[in-house]
């Protein structure tokens, strides 16, 4: 039987994709927060808990490739429940954790409820709203750094009185939140979509979505990558990590909020060439920064990484539309897939860094420090690729498709 119009209500599903995203992106906050209780509590390593961090961004493309292919069968409601219960079982087991493989669980196990939660509601909400989808897709994604500042002030601020697991466990009333709208509220039917799965797949085989996967895994591990291991590597400069983390993700939140309409009227490729080159510098100066100087470092490199997120996936949406939802959620789990594989090396690095300088005189935080200016000097290759890869896209002039197609051409029904 069809759902009734009259009883969809959309304000209250974007409430409740908001609430649901907000609980994704706390993750990554408080995980980040908790790390180094981790690393002591359980006598773990920075590359053991590089994997464990892992594990949180390969269940997330995991759960986008999944939800991609099977949006349209099984609806945004079923995927949403999927999401609530790995994030239920994700918070509970990682509380009660003895060790590195129960944790290796557990964080799998929120990778795929913030994926799912991703999955369901990017279609979900340009459903919803396809005469505004840019506009209400952008004030969704403020939900992501967004909710990391609220993670992160948390964290400093009742870190050390609550403990890791009652910080952990802060998520669970904005999820029980979620969960009650999810099981309260009339979602509506699933679309087709203007192409089939079928299409869909074969678009995936394009040349530029291919390599647009690539650097995704460059722009997402800049961003996300830092910020999961903030604590280790400003943990020498003097300067809280977890206020940084704050500042740095509330400068995203404002970024987003404002200026997604004028990213949407730009070049996007444009967008990414010159945010990759103010991260660049953003990472030259948290690499040679030390105190309050870090403060201001952080606000260039979260100017710098704001916009690569939604543009990179807004590109598949211009210049791959035939890709549909599927080519957006995959692009998105290509992010979070490299993410995974640069947690371990990212953590290699610092424990590297960190017995050179030990062996080299250096203790307590001045090692720290040496260590983490060491591990941001090698992160700065990441942005100074993308200056060349975006370069080149920009050189080749490359026109959206309602520039080169027919009026008749319609965009793709996802985009962030």
């Amino acid at each position: 039987m069809a759902t009734a119009v009259s009883s969809i209500n959309p304000s209250r599903l974007f409430i409740m994709s908001c609430v649901a995203l907000t609980v994704t992106s706390m993750t990554f906050a408080l995980r980040a927060g908790i790390l180094g209780e981790l690393g002591d509590g359980f006598s773990l390593s920075s590359r053991e808990l590089g994997w464990i961090n892992a594990m949180a961004f390969l269940g997330f493309p995991v759960a986008m490739m999944i939800g991609g292919l099977l949006y349209n069968q099984v609806g945004a409601k079923n995927l949403m429940i999927i999401a609530f219960i790995g994030h239920l079982l994700g918070i509970v087991l990682t509380i009660y954790a003895d060790g590195f493989w129960l944790l290796i669980i557990s964080t799998f196990c929120i990778g795929f409820a913030n994926g799912s939660v991703e999955a369901a509601c990017n279609p979900l909400i340009a459903d919803m709203y396809p005469d505004n989808k840019t506009t209400m897709l952008n004030k969704f994604h403020v939900w992501f750094p967004g909710g990391i500042v609220i993670g992160s002030l948390i964290a400093f601020y009742f870190g050390e009185q609550l403990g890791w697991q009652l910080l952990l466990a802060t998520m669970l009333l904005p999820l029980a939140i979620y969960g009650v709208m999810i099981f309260t509220t009339v979602f509506p039917e699933t679309r087709s979509g203007l192409s089939s799965t079928a299409e869909n797949i074969k678009a995936l085989f394009s040349p530029l979505f291919i390599g647009l996967c690539i650097l995704m895994t460059l722009t997402a591990t800049t961003e996300l990558g830092t910020g999961q291991w903030i604590n280790q590597i400003l943990a020498g400069t003097g300067a809280s990590p977890m206020l940084i983390l704050a500042l740095v993700t509330g400068v995203m939140a404002v970024g987003r909020y404002f200026a997604g309409p004028i990213v949407h009227r730009l070049n996007p490729v444009g967008v990414l060439f010159a945010s990759a080159v103010v991260t660049t510098i953003g990472f030259m100066l948290l690499s040679r920064a030390d105190g309050a100087s870090a403060y201001a470092a952080a606000v260039v490199f979260a100017l710098g990484v704001c916009y690569f997120w939604p543009t990179m996936i807004g590109v598949i949406g211009e210049y791959q539309p035939r890709t549909g939802a599927l080519g957006l959620s995959l692009i998105g789990g290509a992010g979070m897939f490299g993410v995974s594989i640069w947690m371990p090396i990212i953590g290699g690095w610092l424990d590297d860094a960190k017995n050179a300088a030990l062996a080299g005189g250096a203790a307590g935080p001045a090692a720290d420090l040496v260590a983490g200016q060491a591990v941001l000097e090698r992160l700065t290759v990441l942005p100074a690729i993308l200056i060349v890869a975006f370069g080149i896209l920009l050189a080749l002039r490359l026109k959206r498709p309602q520039e080169k197609a027919p009026l008749s051409a319609q965009p793709s029904r996802a985009a962030i």
